[in-house]
């Protein structure tokens, strides 16, 4: 059994243009330091980046190239696709598991997704999940796992234009179609926060908190995160008003 994970990133994003090649601090792209947290993940063997054949995401294509990063070029819009041909094409087969980020959470705590990827392999899940509502984590430390079967399951089954637009709709809409897992955050509290990139006011809080702990330690926790923000309301305060996952809903 392999673990591969798959980040989606595309260039096109209407609220924040680019937004994962901007710099989240001087010299490092938010990409950059999303895929060098997860790069840190224990139960993870190969990391690729999912990006499209739109002409837009040509100078993302350059970047990878540039650094020497797996990647593969897909459908824009059916991503659903996009992940089941990224799996094909780095060698997923039956009895592997798929892990699903997104690019626009640069701070993802790797032990948070090693604990949910291992929750996945510890139980009888075809689909778990870390931000299934209720939601228990802050959002950016989104960690989805699948099994390489239920990928293709979807795949082949699904047909609404949102369940191939968001991968694991289909899946998670289902449960009885297929076994569902919520890893519920043992610490309470931290629900409220929000690590995420849409807007300009989110890269303002990722960026200082970026800047201010990276120096001490370049794999700083979710608590470290937490901690600097309650030490730092008016940091915190710059984007709460942003509703959680407010472009699928």
């Amino acid at each position: 059994m392999k673990t591969y994970a798959i980040i989606q990133a595309r260039m096109a994003s209407t609220r924040l243009p680019g937004k994962i090649l901007l710099d989240i601090a001087p010299g490092t792209t938010v990409l950059e330091c999303m895929l060098s947290r997860v790069a840190a993940c224990t139960e993870i063997d190969t990391t690729i980046v999912a990006t499209t054949t739109s002409e837009k995401d040509l100078v993302l294509i350059d970047f990878l190239e540039k650094h020497k990063l797996p990647y593969f070029v897909g459908d824009e819009n059916d991503v659903l696709d996009r992940y089941y041909q990224t799996a094909l094409a780095f060698g997923a087969k039956s009895g592997d598991v798929i892990v699903r980020m997104t690019s626009d959470c640069p701070l993802i705590d790797p032990s948070v997704a090693d604990t949910t990827i291992r929750f996945f392999k510890d139980g009888d899940f075809e689909y778990a999940s870390n931000n299934l509502e209720p939601y228990t984590y802050a959002d950016g430390m989104d960690t989805e796992v699948f099994s390489f079967d239920a990928l293709e399951r979807a795949w082949k089954e699904s047909t609404i234009p949102a369940h191939r637009e968001h991968v694991t709709f289909y899946m998670w809409k289902n449960p009885e179609l297929f076994r569902i897992g919520q890893y519920v955050n043992p610490k309470e509290g931290q629900v409220a926060y929000r690590l995420t990139l849409d807007y300009q006011e989110d890269l303002d809080v990722l960026s200082d908190v970026y800047q201010h702990l990276y120096p001490q330690n370049p794999l700083f926790t979710m608590e470290d995160i937490l901690g600097y923000l309650n030490a730092h309301p008016e940091v915190k305060a710059l984007n709460t008003d942003v509703e959680r996952n407010a472009s699928w809903k």
